[in-house]
């Protein structure tokens, strides 16, 4: 682990420079993503710091609201940028919502800029990693392995790395799918579907995960179920993006009747 990252006599914090640096590449990929799409680049992009920008008001606030006897007898502890002292839940709500109202009032059709977002989603998962290796945080399980690293005298998984590995194959995946831009919306579900799955396999790795009643871990809980919202929502997906039958059927008659009458 390197928590600190030390160039000369400055000393950076890793894990949120990883974070910073996965936001600023998914920012990019995003983008490029955009244009390819036919949408405007720019309007994506901003679309997306609006996000981040509402996303961590409403994790910092969210924090704040459940440790709130704390926070009163330290209010500068607010202003704290520790990553630790965010709530996940709050700021996903109200980036979420920010960007969905920003994207409505730039026009921009909800499918495709969700196709857009999906790449700059699958490096945002590679940098969560990386941002985990350098802290020590999500570490592994106890396990004698030849690739085990050791945490606290004791050989362990290392599940950051395969958390790095697992956004990196869900990023690839993106790159050579043959439905890419064939079909809106289909490249964001993929990626949340592959992340999700990703999750469920490798939480089994993990040696702090959220254990709920009966030893199940809420992470695999959570990602069965965006997988499962995933697996439902692309039938019907494709049925609301193909023409309907009888659109289709529509036409044949008039060809029909316009032979009949010609002369």
């Amino acid at each position: 682990m390197f928590p600190v990252l030390q160039i000369g006599s400055i000393a950076l914090p890793a894990a949120p420079l990883a974070l910073l640096l996965g936001v600023w590449t998914g920012v990019w990929l995003a983008e490029r993503e955009a244009v390819q799409l036919g949408l405007n680049g720019d309007a994506v992009a901003s679309l997306v710091l609006i996000g981040l920008v509402a996303g961590l008001i409403g994790a910092r606030v969210g924090y704040v609201a459940q440790h709130l006897g704390s926070y009163l007898t330290d209010p500068l502890g607010v202003l704290s940028l520790n990553p630790a002292t965010l709530a996940l839940l709050p700021g996903l709500l109200l980036g979420g919502s920010a960007m969905q109202i920003a994207g409505q009032r730039k026009l921009l059709p909800l499918w495709r800029t969700l196709d857009a977002l999906a790449p700059g989603l699958a490096m945002l998962g590679v940098a969560v990693g990386v941002a985990h290796l350098a802290s020590g945080d999500a570490f592994g399980a106890p396990a004698q392995l030849p690739w085990s690293i050791m945490l606290w005298e004791e050989a362990c998984h290392p599940s950051q790395i395969y958390e790095i590995v697992g956004a990196l194959l869900v990023l690839m995946i993106w790159r050579w799918s043959p439905s890419r831009q064939q079909l809106d919306g289909v490249s964001f579900l993929l990626v949340v579907a592959l992340s999700a799955a990703a999750r469920v396999f490798l939480e089994a790795f993990r040696g702090d995960s959220w254990i709920i009643a009966g030893g199940l871990r809420g992470a695999q809980l959570v990602g069965l179920a965006v997988l499962a919202l995933c697996l439902a929502a692309l039938p019907r997906l494709t049925q609301r993006t193909l023409p309907p039958p009888s659109v289709a059927g529509a036409a044949e008659p008039t060809c029909v009747a316009r032979q009949e009458t010609a002369p």
